[in-house]
């Protein structure tokens, strides 16, 4: 049984519930434990009677330490700030003997057991951010990413969550300063500040808009394949669709517009998130007709600005990383 917990509001229940169907997809033998962050999102989530998940309100999870810092951070820097205080959480109240975190806007191809089994003996498993040559932001955003992280329920991992979460309460901030950034930017150095620190190595995990300019993917019999540029080959696990917006008249931006993505991963990874996405949709408004599941959609204001651009949009359905909605389905 892999435990795995994961926080989100109202605007990302149709990420946070495409992530959790993926699971399921991937056959995984697996329990989430969903912090729902606004009374919406967990009325929503309790309703759709999830087999594998628990839902965790706000009332049941938020300490007087959270809520004394609340109020001085943006609704994201919370959330930042609560990472920790999740896996902690779950871990304790449950009885795990182990919890990976989440970002909600994974979705998995494969099942993640391999992952969490490369750890072996040790005790905390992070990933890296891997970024490609001409979009590395580890200075500022940090060496590693915190969107898929392992602690056991052993000295050595609680040692190392109990610092985190102490850190995160001191300063979690949406800015770079003092070589701190976020919850992020403190796990630089885990690999000489802890014990039984493990990086993880499969080429499969942690695929992003900052790397995959250095990946290339195919189907293979119905599993998408990535390809390395040092030679690796390895079944895609999960992919991070980091800065995906919901936009105005039907479309989506599948990332910011620094990122250039390959047609391969257009094609084979954002074309099923896309589906994904609809399918939670769907799920929601079965038990909650007219419910917000995502983020106000964003304007096009990218694409408006230029002629040029707003032709090849209209005519094409795509125009670099903008997409209607049915022109990758």
């Amino acid at each position: 049984m892999q435990n795995f917990c994961t926080l989100f509001n109202s605007c990302y229940l149709s990420r946070g519930l495409a992530m959790y169907n993926s699971l399921l997809l991937q056959g995984a033998d697996f329990h989430l434990y969903i912090f729902a962050f606004d009374d919406d999102c967990d009325a929503v989530l309790r309703r759709l009677q999830l087999p594998n998940a628990t839902v965790i309100s706000l009332g049941e999870f938020e300490t007087p330490d959270l809520l004394a810092v609340k109020p001085g951070r943006t609704p994201g820097e919370y959330c930042w700030t609560c990472t920790s205080f999740t896996i902690w959480h779950c871990i304790h109240h449950f009885s795990l003997d182990h919890c990976t975190y989440l970002d909600a806007d994974l979705l998995f191809f494969a099942d993640p057991s391999v992952l969490t089994a490369e750890m072996g003996e040790n005790s905390v498993l992070i990933t890296a951010h891997r970024y490609s040559q001409e979009h590395d932001q580890s200075e500022n955003s940090g060496i590693y990413c915190v969107q898929f992280i392992t602690f056991k329920n052993t000295k050595q991992g609680l040692t190392a969550l109990a610092w985190w979460m102490n850190a995160c309460l001191d300063w979690c901030y949406a800015r770079f300063e003092d070589g701190k950034f976020g919850d992020q930017k403190y796990l630089d150095d885990w690999t000489e500040r802890f014990e039984g620190v493990h990086v993880l190595q499969h080429p499969g995990g942690g695929l992003a808009p900052w790397n995959v300019l250095d990946h290339t993917f195919k189907n293979v019999h119905g599993q998408v394949m990535v390809h390395h540029a040092n030679g690796a080959d390895a079944p895609l696990i999960f992919y991070h669709f980091h800065d995906f917006r919901y936009c105005a008249e039907r479309s989506f931006r599948l990332t910011a517009e620094q990122y250039r993505l390959p047609e391969d991963a257009i094609r084979l990874v954002y074309g099923p998130y896309i589906q994904s996405l609809a399918r939670a949709e769907a799920q929601v408004s079965k038990v909650s007709p007219g419910a917000v599941c995502h983020e106000p959609p964003m304007v096009l204001k990218w694409i408006k600005v230029s002629l040029s651009r707003r032709i090849q949009f209209g005519l094409r359905g795509r125009y670099k990383n903008y997409t209607k909605k049915n022109a990758l389905a």
